[in-house]
C-alpha cells in the first residue's frame, strides 16, 4: 500500500463507516476492511479500477465526483476520505461542504503549489512546475484548482470548517523538522483531518 494511504489508515477508527472518494483500485478500503473491520464504500469513475475493487471485495459505486454527493444522506459516514483529488474536482468548496454533510469528519490530501521547489522552478524556468509530487505538464494535468496550504486553510475558515489535525510531508510522505516551522514553504503534500464547526 502507498505510504500516503498508510498514514490515512492510521487515522481511521476500527469499525468506522468510511466513504473513499476517488478510491482508485481500492487499496485503502481493502486494507481497512481487513485490519479495522470498517464498513466501507468507494466512489470511482474508471471502469478498470472498479473491476479491481470488486476483485478485492471492496464495495464500489461508479460515480463522477463533479456530480456531487446528493445521493448520500446527511451523517451517513464517520469518515469521508479524498486523497489528492480535491484540486481536480470542478467545485472544491462545494465538495468540502458535501463531505462534511455526509460525514462526521473528513480527511483531505493535496499537493502544495507553494512548495519551495515549485516556486524555484517557476522563477528559474518561467514554466509551470513539473515535480515528483506534480508529475504532469500543464496541458495534461488533472489539477484544475492549484492551491497552497494557506489557500486551503483560508477556505476552511471562510466555510466554518474545523481543522482537527494537519500532517505535512515531502513527496515521499515523510515529515521533516522545517516543515512544521514553515509548512507552506517546505511541505509538498498535506493531510488534513477536518470537522464541522470551525471559526
Amino acid at each position: 500500500m502507498r505510504a500516503d494511504l498508510a498514514i490515512i489508515a492510521d487515522l481511521i477508527n476500527p469499525g468506522a463507516r468510511v466513504l473513499d472518494l476517488g478510491c482508485g483500485e481500492g487499496d485503502l478500503l481493502a486494507h481497512l476492511q481487513k485490519t479495522k473491520q470498517v464498513n466501507g464504500y468507494g466512489l470511482e469513475i474508471d471502469s478498470n479500477n472498479i473491476t479491481t475493487c470488486i476483485d478485492k471485495g471492496v464495495n464500489v459505486i461508479e460515480q463522477n465526483l463533479d456530480q456531487g454527493l446528493d445521493n448520500f444522506a446527511s451523517d451517513s459516514f464517520d469518515m469521508v476520505i479524498m486523497t489528492e483529488t480535491l484540486q481536480s474536482v470542478k467545485s472544491p468548496d462545494l465538495m468540502l461542504t458535501d463531505m462534511l454533510r455526509i460525514g462526521e469528519e473528513c480527511i483531505v490530501t493535496f499537493p502544495n503549489f507553494g512548495y519551495w521547489r515549485c516556486r524555484l522552478y517557476f522563477i528559474l524556468r518561467g514554466k509551470m512546475p513539473v515535480a515528483e509530487h506534480l508529475p504532469y505538464s500543464w496541458y495534461d494535468t488533472p489539477n484544475i484548482h492549484l492551491c497552497t496550504f494557506r489557500d486551503f486553510e483560508r477556505l476552511c475558515r471562510d466555510k466554518g470548517v474545523r481543522i482537527i489535525e494537519r500532517f505535512v510531508a515531502d513527496s515521499k510522505h515523510l515529515n521533516r523538522p522545517l516543515m512544521n516551522l514553515f509548512p507552506n514553504f517546505f511541505g509538498a503534500i498535506a493531510f488534513y483531518r477536518l470537522g464541522s464547526g470551525g471559526g
